[in-house]
């Protein structure tokens, strides 16, 4: 860490010190025992700016407070049919560990769906997967290598993706909101893979409504990247869409134990009955209660009829684009 970072780190951590005492229990959660680090992580999504770092992290904070983030480890979505159906249709998954040790993280984005549920609940359940990696699995990794990791990597699989996805934009832009506000610096790197023709038109919509430095992150790979994945992981953790050409992104895989987004897949398990030993912990007599953790969701980053605007702007052109494909594929049959 150079002068300038530490003398950074030195002021953020004296107006950290004047903050209330709700403020200073959350903060706990968040760097689990590594203040520094968690300081770093909002100095980079601040461009190094003390004053605006220090704002992000008191909002993040109060945020926290506000929605009792710090408990919803222990607000099961129940009943189990419920999250097996937010587990099928929000697919993400963790499939294994890079060489570095950083979990990495499986996203079924062509085939995820997020009908059937309400948009509190994949908003909780995705929460819920942030605060497990950041208690849970990073602090074990972390053990497990000697060293401190504070990231994940995650790859993202478009098999499936259609233009109709993008009517789920709003939701997917709180979900990219909340992470850039709250997890700031979680993710190392998006490894896109299985990209299909139609993407680039996606992307177009969806780029805007990212953070710089999140773009920065995004890889797009040939294929389905298994060559360059393996460059970073073994076999054993590559996602089951990664490991041979057209494999996709399937709800249910032929072999369960490597369809990492299924609620019976070991990480999902295991988050699941950790999530309601918690809640037996804080109300060991009564049953789970039913129903959504209703989080306060930030505005979106970009104007939704800005969005929809941009959104019909590329569904128009690819449908002009698919009609001159169509015409000038009659035109060789009839050559033919």
């Amino acid at each position: 860490m150079g002068i300038v970072a530490e003398d950074a780190v030195n002021q953020f951590e004296a107006l950290m010190n004047k903050v209330d005492e709700p403020l200073k229990k959350t903060f706990q959660n968040i760097h689990q025992g590594y203040p520094t680090g968690t300081l770093v992580r909002f100095l980079k999504a601040r461009e190094w700016n003390v004053p605006k770092a220090h704002k992000m992290l008191v909002d993040c904070l109060n945020w926290r407070v506000e929605n009792d983030i710090d408990n919803i480890l222990a607000k099961p979505i129940v009943p189990t049919d419920l999250y097996r159906a937010v587990r099928d249709s929000q697919l993400i998954g963790l499939s294994g560990y890079t060489k570095e040790g950083l979990p990495v993280f499986a996203i079924g984005a062509g085939f995820s769906t997020f009908d059937k549920a309400s948009v509190h609940y994949y908003v909780q359940s995705h929460i819920q997967i942030n605060e497990y990696r950041d208690r849970v699995i990073l602090p074990s990794a972390s053990r497990k290598h000697g060293r401190h990791i504070t990231s994940c990597v995650k790859v993202l699989d478009m098999t499936g993706l259609k233009l109709s996805a993008l009517s789920q934009i709003k939701l997917l832009t709180i979900i990219s909101t909340v992470d850039d506000l709250n997890y700031p610096e979680k993710t190392n790197t998006y490894y896109i893979v299985n990209v299909p023709y139609i993407f680039s038109a996606c992307w177009k919509v969806v780029k805007p409504l990212l953070q710089e430095r999140t773009r920065k992150k995004i890889q797009v790979l040939p294929g389905c990247g298994r060559d360059e994945l393996l460059k970073i992981m073994d076999y054993a953790s590559l996602p089951h869409f990664c490991r041979r050409e057209g494999s996709g992104s399937s709800r249910h895989s032929g072999n369960e134990t490597d369809n990492c987004y299924t609620l019976d897949h070991p990480f999902h398990q295991q988050l699941y009955n950790y999530i309601k030993h918690q809640a037996s912990i804080i109300a060991p007599a009564g049953p789970y209660k039913q129903g959504s953790v209703h989080v306060h969701l930030p505005e979106s980053a970009a104007e939704e009829s800005d969005i929809a605007k941009t959104i019909e702007s590329e569904l128009q052109k690819f449908g002009n684009q698919t009609r001159l494909t169509d015409s000038l594929d009659a035109l060789k049959v009839s050559d033919n």
